[in-house]
């Protein structure tokens, strides 16, 4: 009888011991992906900063250039069009990254017109209102750049994680899956022809 309670004793105390272990493993995933999603918040919030400086630049330019029609009502359709698309960020899926993506770079791609734009504005471009909001806007454009790059590295370290032996099974098993890493625009990699 002695040997049996020794035995139960033994199991009793490794299955309490792997418990403890899995309720660890899970603990540090839920909190991995936690943080990680709290840093797509910081991420879209940058964005949200750079969207809400963009009526401001535009109302300080119209005063300015308000020939450039086609110019400013581009700004302010990739503005809305940006704004309007967010993700879940319990639910962060490829498909969902790119479109925000592709959202994002419309507005660069139509604030860059509009800063080239500038450039044939000399008054415009000595005004000190202008010239604080383009400052706000590179400082907005370092930031967001930071961020992206700070959710890139608490995803690939949470990705990793999951992925590795025996944290994977227990991945598996609640139905955690790796995240998409913010990744930079198709084309990029090629040097812009500049032409004088």
């Amino acid at each position: 009888m002695k040997n049996v309670l020794i035995t139960l004793g033994v199991i009793g105390l490794l299955l309490f011991l792997v418990f403890q272990w899995v309720v660890g493993i899970n603990n540090q995933i839920i909190e991995k992906e936690g943080i990680t999603k709290a840093q797509w918040a910081n991420v879209e919030s940058s964005y949200q900063r750079r969207a809400d400086l963009v009526p401001n630049l535009v109302a300080t330019v119209k005063g300015y250039a308000a020939h450039e029609k086609e110019t400013l009502e581009g700004v302010i359709k990739a503005r809305s069009e940006a704004t309007k698309t967010t993700i879940d960020p319990t639910n962060i899926t490829e498909e969902q990254m790119a479109k925000f993506q592709q959202a994002q770079q419309g507005l660069s791609g139509a604030l860059s017109r509009l800063l080239v734009t500038v450039e044939r504005y000399p008054d415009l471009k000595a005004n000190q209102n202008f010239l604080e909001l383009q400052s706000q806007l590179e400082g907005t454009e370092n930031r967001i750049n930071v961020e992206r790059n700070r959710y890139n590295e608490l995803t690939g370290a949470y990705n990793i994680y999951i992925a590795k032996f025996p944290t994977n099974f227990i991945a598996n098993f609640i139905n955690k899956k790796s995240l998409p890493l913010y990744k930079s625009a198709e084309g990029s990699d090629t040097v812009p022809k500049v032409e004088f």
